[in-house]
């Protein structure tokens, strides 16, 4: 299907039911972020989509934790203004160069249990949950909790929606992220990275 076929809603193009997340996301944000904007042609995909990212927020992972899962989806299903957009906001959590460019490749964490974590979030996406019994054991040994498995859990659900409707809309960057593009090579697009968590 053409991506002419999706429409860049406003607050007053937007079906009546989107109007007010969108002004949400506007008010917190003080712009409607591309997104946001192509989203809202459901408000069904979008409201669950905020209202998962919201909960996600909200659980025991501290936020350069959750920058870290969310960077590991994004650049697993290779979507360009995910991981710009979570580029930024890991910068802005005082996440270190080496932790973003790591993420941004694909690659082992300098720190081990951000690491265990990054591995972790790819074994929940490739064994689709049905993690082994070892990368489960891995992951708690690094010092993370029970909860924390199934807060990976809802965050890679959380930004599965997000990821793939921003593809399936081809959304593109917002100026202020234009810093922040990421242009996904062949070692960092789904298939071609590691395939489990003991490489």
């Amino acid at each position: 299907m053409p991506r002419s076929a999706f429409t860049t809603h406003t607050l007053d193009t937007a079906p009546a039911a989107a109007r007010p997340a969108m002004a949400g996301v506007h008010r917190k944000l003080g712009h409607l972020p591309a997104a946001v904007a192509l989203m809202a042609e459901s408000p069904e995909l979008l409201k669950g989509f905020l209202g998962a990212a919201a909960v996600f927020e909200s659980t025991d992972l501290d936020p350069v934790a959750r920058e870290v899962v969310v960077l590991t989806v994004a650049v697993r299903n290779g979507c360009q203004l995910c991981v710009a957009m979570h580029t930024a906001a890991l910068a802005r959590h005082a996440g270190t160069t080496a932790l973003i460019e790591a993420l941004r490749a694909g690659a082992g964490l300098p720190e081990p249990r951000l690491d265990a974590l990054r591995r972790f979030t790819v074994a929940v996406l490739d064994h689709r949950g049905d993690v082994p019994d070892e990368e489960l054991t891995a992951f708690l040994s690094a010092g993370w909790r029970p909860r924390h498995a199934l807060d990976v859990v809802l965050g890679v659900g959380a930004y599965t929606i997000s990821t793939f409707a921003n593809r399936l809309l081809d959304v593109p960057l917002d100026p202020p992220l234009a810093p922040y593009a990421w242009p996904p090579t062949p070692a960092s697009r789904p298939g071609d990275q590691e395939k489990s968590v003991t490489a």
